[in-house]
């Protein structure tokens, strides 16, 4: 949404979401969030734990009801979790609530960066690389489909894509 004060990160695990938020957020002086984060202090329990006792679905529900509400505050750069994007309601308050940057990098980095944690409960299993290949499949035309702009992270420092979003941003402001 251009003329927005919020900037939403959106795009796979291991694209640099947290990374290029908080030096987005710097150079804007705005607060960082980070949902996944935020789910995990509403909670008291951490992601691969939440996966484990409520699966897929437990976690995407409390996905749901924290991007609902971390998108209704003014002046935020918000790192969005790698599937946020499947939910509709999610993609939608989004798109109304800000102006979304997807991360976009290749499934190569994603491994590279993804597969250094045990935090990733969807990379759990079978072949990390085969799974990042196959969410990419299935997420990829929504991350394209919500953003307002795209920065390519594939071997990219990280405050040389924050200097690019924030350019882009600042350029969408002020063409309103």
């Amino acid at each position: 949404m251009i003329g927005s004060s919020n900037v939403f990160l959106i795009g796979p695990m291991g694209s640099g979401k947290t990374a290029v938020g908080r030096q987005v957020a710097r150079l804007l002086d705005l607060p960082f969030i980070d949902s996944d984060h935020e789910i995990e202090l509403r909670t008291g329990a951490d992601i691969p734990l939440i996966f484990e006792r409520e699966g897929e679905s437990g976690f995407r529900k409390r996905e749901r009801e924290a991007i609902a509400v971390l998108t209704a505050q003014t002046g935020v750069v918000l790192a969005t979790g790698g599937g946020a994007v499947l939910d509709p309601d999610n993609r939608r308050l989004l798109i109304e609530r800000g102006w979304v940057v997807y991360l976009e990098t290749s499934v190569t980095q994603q491994a590279e960066r993804a597969g250094r944690t045990r935090h990733r409960p969807l990379l759990s299993t079978g072949d990390p690389r085969e799974r990042l290949e196959e969410l990419m499949q299935v997420r990829e035309p929504l991350y394209r489909e919500t953003a307002d702009f795209i920065a390519v992270t594939t071997r990219r420092r990280v405050g040389h894509v924050a200097e690019q979003i924030v350019q882009a941003y600042r350029g969408a402001n002020a063409n309103r």
